[in-house]
């Protein structure tokens, strides 16, 4: 049986769109961050409950958000920067293909631990921006519950590893 997007999903999507529509280049990687987390927290849940096609489309989908931040990698500030995080998304991108391929939740784990901390780190660098440029912002990026709220569904300097707009 085929189901359709009621008003309650339009009204999320149409949210979501004008949320990431609006967002500036550090906070849409957040964003990302925020979204490889949660997928990998789904795939690792589907995968422990052999719910294998789950599995798939939550380790897939963190998979595709890594490959965004590995290739939107900026290299005009800190070449040297630069290149070590692209060392680290590759790492973590193979630990998931290798941990899916596997079933190995200990490699699944590890990649969790890295994009944890990954957004700690996001999280303060825009904190500290915001301070250098003398902002007042009426959120705070720290404030979106990092990993918790993105697994239950609901770093690097940035000038070196910023979203290519």
């Amino acid at each position: 049986m085929q189901t359709f997007p009621g008003p309650q999903s339009n009204a999320a999507n149409a949210y979501l769109r004008t949320r990431v529509m609006s967002a500036s280049p550090e906070e849409l990687r957040l964003m990302l961050l925020d979204g490889a987390i949660k997928f990998l927290a789904q795939g690792r849940e589907s995968m422990k409950s052999k719910q294998y096609e789950g599995a798939y489309t939550g380790l897939t989908s963190c998979r595709e958000i890594i490959f965004e931040l590995l290739t939107t990698i900026r290299d005009d500030a800190n070449p040297e920067l630069a290149s070590n995080a692209r060392a680290l998304y590759a790492f973590m991108y193979r630990s998931l293909v290798e941990g899916a391929h596997e079933k190995d939740d200990a490699k699944l784990g590890s990649v969790a631990s890295l994009l944890d901390y990954e957004r700690e780190t996001w999280v303060m660098l825009m904190q500290k921006l915001a301070e250098e440029r003398g902002q007042r912002t009426g959120t705070n990026p720290a404030a979106a519950a990092p990993s918790d709220a993105a697994r239950n569904g609901q770093l690097a300097p940035a000038m070196a590893i910023s979203v290519q707009g």
